[in-house]
């Protein structure tokens, strides 16, 4: 028996869900699940860990982007959206292609063995999960478990990676450049300043996130508290 790709599309547009659903019918051998509630959609990826999601951008509840940030690591996203300005963005969450409504079936096809051919690729060379990060501290490496970690924070062109054992490790980088060395089921970046383990969240609300040492951090206007 054929094994059939496992798909999600996402989408608060039903229209736009039904041009996705005609064409992965016409290539064939696709299980397609669509959502037009987006936190619904993101649960059901959570939960089932699909090859690959369809992801409109601009949308009532939450934006597209923040949605792709959240995805299981196993799961690549293509984006589905009328608006060209974000194209940029969603290649530097590392977006397997970016499709500009409306979308002619060609165009899918092409995005769609895109997707194929980087999940065939992560099954020849899947990397083994890392237990630790190196950073440079002024001119050594610096290795750090990540089970140590208990917050990341973002300084002037520097991060301050904070241990439990009260230690900080001051490297020059950029945070968004240290989230993908990191495990993304694992880490979430929580504000433009602050990127935090799942493991050390003791309790969170709309605003803030309270880490198991009873610190407070501030959650960022554009992040929602569904990436906690």
């Amino acid at each position: 028996m054929e094994t059939k790709i496992k798909c999600v599309a996402i989408d608060d547009e039903p229209l736009a869900l039904q041009v996705i659903e005609n064409f992965c019918q016409r290539i064939g051998g696709i299980d397609l699940v669509t959502f037009t509630d987006p936190q619904k959609g993101l649960e059901h990826i959570r939960q089932n860990k699909p090859q690959i999601a369809f992801l409109d951008i601009e949308m009532d509840d939450i934006n597209g982007l923040m949605i792709a940030q959240q995805l299981p690591p196993e799961t690549c996203f293509i984006f589905t959206t009328a608006y060209l300005e974000y194209a940029l963005d969603g290649f530097n969450l590392d977006a397997v292609d970016y499709l500009h409504k409306p979308i002619a079936f060609p165009r899918f096809q092409t995005a769609f063995d895109r997707a194929m051919r980087r999940i065939n690729a992560k099954k020849v060379v899947a990397a083994p999960r890392p237990t630790t990060i190196t950073v440079k501290k002024e001119y050594q490496n610096v290795t750090i478990p990540l089970s140590e970690i208990l917050y990341i924070e973002a300084m002037e062109g520097y991060v301050k990676i904070y241990r439990d054992n009260g230690q900080c490790t001051l490297s020059r980088m950029i945070l968004k450049n240290i989230l993908p060395l990191l495990p993304a089921d694992d880490f979430v970046r929580i504000h433009r300043s602050y990127i935090v383990p799942r493991a050390k969240i003791s309790s969170y609300n709309r605003s803030e996130v309270v880490l198991t040492n009873g610190l407070s951090l501030p959650i960022g206007r554009k992040y929602s508290p569904l990436n906690v």
